[in-house]
């Protein structure tokens, strides 16, 4: 596979870490990952539209070293949040071992599930009826729990913490639009899912689906959870929907379209995951890496199959509207490079509210139980940079 060298790349920053330490609530966004890291701060620009074609050419028209960050809301006709930052600095990939921050005390107050666990274990029974009723093979439900403490919510120490526990993970920090308010608005998490990337000609989806709780104290018993994930039908046939579905929606973008016949695994540092690394090539020089993840999202990892179905149960099931969660961050600049992930094992910090979320993959055979304990182990994850040992 062939690709073409980018054109001059902006500075790159010598300590990743430093960089990180930069990020403040209100300032900007920070993204990294195995690629790098990329700290965006102000805002020279906010773009109103967000159709790919328009986006590339506003950007083009600002120079070659423009590009635009922010996220993409779950549902694609909901507004999302793109701006041109008015300075971005770069940094090679966080080290495998940060040096830790001290440890702040947990935020106190309440944690309010939504909806009940046991309320959503009846969402699943009701997918599962569906399914049985036909035209559905699978659909994704998430489930939240709102931190409403008694102080403000500090989302840096948050991000720190998730960095030193998984620095390999896609890490975010978004500032999304406050509506007015003066209050920060952000969403942080730590994705271990790449929707798209396009860096000159290579384009790289990474779909997970398919997980399977971590034994990190028992090494033998760890072991055996991920073969037995390996091996499981049921996650097989929930991951190769998924791998079907994006293969499908690039092969009209992309050239040389290469996707592995099986999975592998991946693991974070509470889950297993099955995943299949897609490439290609992009297909042209007016397809930027937004182009491609909006012709892929919302995916069947967050969403389901067939698509439209899914979506319409998700809205009639799930009892909040889940803005961004689910959705996509990341960034794409005038050469229509970019980078864009899942927004997954995310929490959306304003003032003394952190709203925290979780979903899991439903097809025949879920159940829901299970299904409920998998959400609670990917809510640990953010749970954790709180400090917090509810579920």
């Amino acid at each position: 596979m062939t690709s073409t060298s980018p054109a001059t790349p902006l500075p790159v920053a010598p300590d990743p870490v430093r960089l990180l330490r930069a990020w403040t609530p209100g300032s900007g966004s920070w993204f990294s990952g195995p690629r790098g890291a990329l700290l965006a701060r102000g805002t020279r620009l906010r773009l109103p539209s967000t159709d790919a074609d328009a986006v590339l050419r506003r950007l083009r028209e600002l120079g070659d070293d423009a590009l635009a960050v922010g996220a993409l809301p779950f549902d694609p006709a909901a507004p999302a949040h793109l701006v041109v930052p008015e300075d971005v600095e770069r940094a090679d990939p966080l080290g495998a071992v940060l040096v830790a921050d001290p440890v702040t005390s947990p935020p106190t107050g309440e944690l309010r599930p939504d909806p009940a666990p046991a309320a959503y274990e009846g969402m699943v029974a009701e997918a599962l009826a569906r399914m049985a009723a036909g035209g559905l093979d699978k659909v994704v439900l998430a489930r939240a729990v709102d931190v409403v403490a008694d102080a403000p919510v500090d989302p840096v120490p948050m991000l720190r913490e998730l960095a030193r526990r998984d620095p390999r993970s896609y890490l975010f920090a978004v500032d999304l639009p406050t509506d007015g308010l003066r209050t920060p608005r952000t969403l942080l998490g730590a994705s271990p899912e790449l929707l798209l990337s396009r860096h000159g000609t290579e384009v790289t989806a990474n779909p997970l689906a398919g997980s399977a709780a971590r034994a990190a104290a028992d090494p033998d018993e760890d072991r055996r959870r991920g073969e037995a994930l390996l091996a499981s039908a049921k996650d097989r046939h929930e991951h190769a929907l998924v791998v079907a579905d994006v293969a499908a929606r690039l092969r009209p973008l992309v050239d040389d379209l290469e996707v592995p016949d099986a999975p592998c695994l991946v693991a974070t540092p509470t889950l297993w995951h099955l995943s299949t690394t897609v490439r290609g090539r992009v297909a042209g020089r007016d397809v930027s890496a937004l182009h491609l993840a909006q012709a892929l999202h919302p995916t069947p990892a967050v969403c389901g199959v067939p698509r439209e179905v899914a979506h319409a149960a998700i809205t009639e099931i799930e009892p909040f509207d889940r803005g961004f969660y689910t959705g996509a961050v990341g960034w794409t600049d005038a050469r229509g490079d970019g980078e864009w992930v899942m927004a997954l094992r995310c929490g959306e910090v304003r003032g003394e509210r952190v709203r925290l979320w979780a979903g899991a993959g439903i097809v025949p055979g879920s159940r829901p139980a299970d299904e409920l304990a998998e959400t609670g182990v990917k809510l640990r994850t953010l749970l954790d940079a709180l400090g917090l040992d509810e579920a």
